[in-house]
This record gives C-alpha cells, sequence and structure tokens, in this order.
C-alpha cells in the first residue's frame, strides 16, 4: 500500500511537472534592437540599456540590428566593453540589404557573441581617419620637421593601437584576425557571403526570421558560462530609441552642431546689439539650446569654441575699430579653424564637412565685409548732424542780402551774412561757416548785379 501511494505521487508530480518544460520553451523571447546612423553617446546609452532590458528580462539573446558608417571611438569601445561582459548572448546582425558594419562597426561586429550579415550587406573600411577626414601624408625624408615626424608617430601608434584592438577581438571569438587587421590597415572590404567564407563572421541570413531559425540550439561560451539559443519559436521584443533619444540622435552631427552653434552666436549677438529686435534672439536662444544638447553628445574641443567665439568678435571690433579688414581676415582664419577643431573626432567619425565649413566662412566673411565697407565709406563723409552738417550745404536767398538778410537751406530760413558783398534775392549761396544761429555764406558762381528793396506802391 504504502509503495502504491508512492507511485501514484510520483505519477501526479511528473503529469504536473509536464506543461512546465513546453510552457518554458513558448515563453523564451529575444530582444531586438536597431543601431543606425553615426556612433556615438546617444547610441552607447540605447545598447547599454538594451543589454540591461535584456539581461533583466531574461531574454534568450539580443540581436543587435545594424546599419552604421562608424562614430567615435569612445562609444565603439564602450559599447564592445558592454557587449562582452553581458549576461546575455549578443547578436550583432548587419541588416538590411544595402546595409553596412564599417570602420566602428566592423569592431562592434567582431565583438558580437554571433556576427550575422544580410545579403548585400558589406563589412569593413576600419582604418583610422584624422580631425579632417583624411590621413596626413607620412615625411618624405628622414630631414623632415619635428612636427612632421611626431605627427607620423601619433598616426602609427593610433593605427597600431586599432589593429590590435581588432585583431585581438576577432581572435577572442575565433573569427579571421588577419582579415580584421587588414582592414584596419589597408581598409578592405568584404561582401556578406565573402565574409562568411573568410570567417569574418558567422552566418549569412537573410532576415529576421531567418535567423531566428538559424540560431536555435546554438551554444555560445562566454564569461565562463554556456547558453543554449532557444529561438526557433522566440517571441521577439523590439526595443526602440524613445523619441527624445531620436531628437538628440538628429541633431548630434557635427555639421548641424556648428550651423547651430554659429546661428545661436550671430542670433543672440544680434539681439543684444538691437534690444527691440526680438525674434533674432528668440531664434538664438533656440539654437543656442538645440546646440548645446549636441555638444553633450560629441565630443567637443574648447579650441574650437575659442575660436569661433574669437572669430566673431574679431568681426565685430573691425567694424568699431579703424583696421581696414586686418580682423576680419584674421577672424576668417580663426573661424575657419574653429570649425575644424570642434569636434574632436578622435579617429574613427567625421568632423565638419570641409565645404560646408568653406561656404559658411565665405558667407559671414562677406557679410561682415559688405557692413565693414560700408562703415568705412561712412566716416569718411562729414557729419550728417549738428553745427557741422550745414557746412557746406547749398541754399537759396529769399531776402537780399546787404550784408545780412536771410537764406533758406535744409528746409528752413535762417539768418545769413555775405562774404562778398550784396547778394540778390534768389541767388544760391553755399554755408562756409556757422555762427550760433547764424549762417556765413557765399555766393555760387557769377551773381547778378545786387537790386534794392523794392518798393510798393500803396
Amino acid at each position: 500500500m504504502k509503495r502504491a501511494v508512492q507511485l501514484l505521487f510520483a505519477v501526479v508530480s511528473l503529469v504536473a511537472l509536464l506543461p512546465v518544460i513546453p510552457a518554458g520553451a513558448a515563453d523564451s523571447h529575444v530582444l531586438v534592437a536597431t543601431l543606425t546612423g553615426v556612433i556615438n553617446p546617444i547610441t552607447d546609452n540605447y545598447i547599454g540599456n538594451a543589454i540591461d532590458r535584456a539581461v533583466s528580462g531574461h531574454a534568450t539573446a539580443l540581436i543587435i540590428t545594424m546599419d552604421t558608417p562608424g562614430g567615435l571611438d569612445t562609444s565603439m569601445r564602450d559599447i564592445i566593453q558592454r557587449t562582452i561582459a553581458a549576461k546575455v548572448p549578443v547578436v550583432v546582425f548587419v541588416s538590411p540589404s544595402g546595409a553596412r558594419a564599417a570602420s566602428a562597426g566592423m569592431y562592434i561586429t567582431e565583438a558580437a557573441d554571433v556576427a550575422v550579415m544580410a545579403p548585400g550587406t558589406n563589412i569593413g573600411s576600419a582604418h583610422p581617419v584624422s580631425i579632417g577626414g583624411g590621413n596626413p601624408a607620412p615625411s618624405a625624408s628622414p630631414s623632415a620637421s619635428g612636427t612632421s615626424a611626431a605627427t607620423d608617430i601619433e598616426d602609427q601608434k593610433i593605427e597600431n593601437d586599432a589593429a590590435a584592438y581588432a585583431r585581438a577581438l576577432a581572435t577572442l571569438h575565433h573569427r579571421n584576425a588577419d582579415w580584421a587587421e587588414k582592414a584596419v590597415r589597408q581598409s578592405i572590404n568584404a561582401t556578406a557571403e565573402d565574409a562568411v567564407k573568410l570567417g569574418v563572421v558567422d552566418l549569412e541570413s537573410r532576415d529576421l526570421g531567418t535567423l531566428l531559425t538559424s540560431l536555435d540550439g546554438r551554444l555560445v561560451s562566454k564569461g565562463g558560462h554556456a547558453y543554449t539559443l532557444q529561438t526557433a519559436n522566440a517571441a521577439i521584443d523590439r526595443y526602440d530609441l524613445s523619441g527624445f533619444d531620436q531628437l538628440l540622435q538628429a541633431v548630434a552631427d557635427p555639421n548641424l552642431v556648428y550651423l547651430l552653434f554659429l546661428l545661436a552666436i550671430i542670433g543672440i549677438g544680434f539681439w543684444v546689439t538691437h534690444p527691440g529686435l526680438i525674434l533674432p534672439g528668440v531664434v538664438g536662444v533656440i539654437a543656442g539650446l538645440l546646440a548645446a544638447l549636441s555638444l553633450f553628445n560629441l565630443p567637443v574641443n574648447i579650441a574650437g569654441v575659442i575660436l569661433i567665439l574669437l572669430a566673431i568678435l574679431l568681426f565685430i571690433v573691425d567694424l568699431k575699430a579703424v583696421t581696414h579688414g586686418v580682423l576680419t581676415t584674421g577672424g576668417i582664419i580663426a573661424m575657419t579653424l574653429g570649425g575644424l577643431f570642434l569636434v574632436n573626432t578622435g579617429f574613427l567619425s567625421e568632423a565638419v564637412n570641409i565645404p560646408l565649413l568653406l561656404l559658411t566662412v565665405a558667407v559671414i566673411a562677406g557679410i561682415f565685409s559688405f557692413i565693414l565697407r560700408k562703415v568705412i565709406a561712412a566716416r569718411r563723409q562729414p557729419y550728417a548732424a549738428g553745427e557741422e552738417s550745414m557746412v557746406g550745404s547749398i541754399g537759396t536767398v529769399r531776402e537780399a542780402l546787404n550784408p545780412d538778410g536771410f537764406v533758406f537751406v535744409e528746409g528752413a530760413l535762417w539768418q545769413a551774412t555775405s562774404t562778398e558783398g550784396p547778394v540778390a534775392v534768389g541767388t544760391q549761396v553755399r554755408v562756409i561757416a556757422l555762427h550760433g544761429l547764424r549762417l556765413e555764406v557765399k555766393p555760387l558762381g557769377e551773381q547778378p548785379q545786387a537790386q534794392g528793396p523794392r518798393l510798393v506802391a500803396s
């Protein structure tokens, strides 16, 4: 009897546990995050939150669909560190077709536990770039200047560091480390098909549904733990950027930051010098706030900010001082350099677009040069107000000057004294001096013979 009871209890327990196993499989889900555009602190924070959410939600895996031209070195390294340390398998899926994992995107792909590419995508071009978007040419000979030699050494250090980093990430995940290093040193690229053949990535998958099927049952080892992916029937939980983060992502562009920064300076400066005009101040403040949001999410070079402020100051001072454009020339140079160094790009992202920079500098310089010419021309003209403005004016005699009388000058009747004898009514005269409220005048050209006062018969 006792054995029968024990057997019955075991059967009931087994029946009770049977639904639990399928339920656990049915409840499995993957978290999908989308990383597009330039990699910066906004996307860094976004991926960090996605990893935390995947871990806290016990997701089977975090899948990051990626399409990026590159980004900031600091943000890239932070994403990679979080990816490697995540207590959940991380899959990077370069998709959709036409997407790319260039520059910083290649490093992040190599850091993934599973690297996947969609057909029609490419990966590579991870050579470090300078602030201006290109790489300085090496010195022609050992006799090059000390500055040039120091630049070459710095470039070599950056390139070697980047190459070693790419090689280490590929080696960590048992991928083609030689190709990863060439992607840095030679900027080579690979299509999805070639990347799989070369061992650069693990899989090629058409879309997310196909990817989930391909990943099912795959074993991922990381951090001393083994994870078996259960993705065949996993639910998809999407995690997107918030509306505010999307706004920050839209304005966190070096070109837009540069334009907003200039607009803020010009608008606020115009409002300060013309307090009655409200619109420039409002536009300047709004542009300033947007620029501040952008600058907080970009590595700003304080030297660039100072140079741009100095340029605006030189433009304004040149309108007040008599330098005949010397300060304006200095302002043009300062603004150009300030735009180049505004964003401290490190070595994996783009700076302010050179054509845009030159265009804005030319427009602003042209505006200030036009104003400067008007100011210089105004300085050379006689005073247009006060007593001095009357000297040189032309008037007409209304009451014969003998030698005193009245003349009509500048819309008013003035007492006047002739310096050259009597002057008849209707004669044009020029003002040569002003004594209190009495003008001293002399006739223009040949004058008709002076006539005495007319008498009107009664």
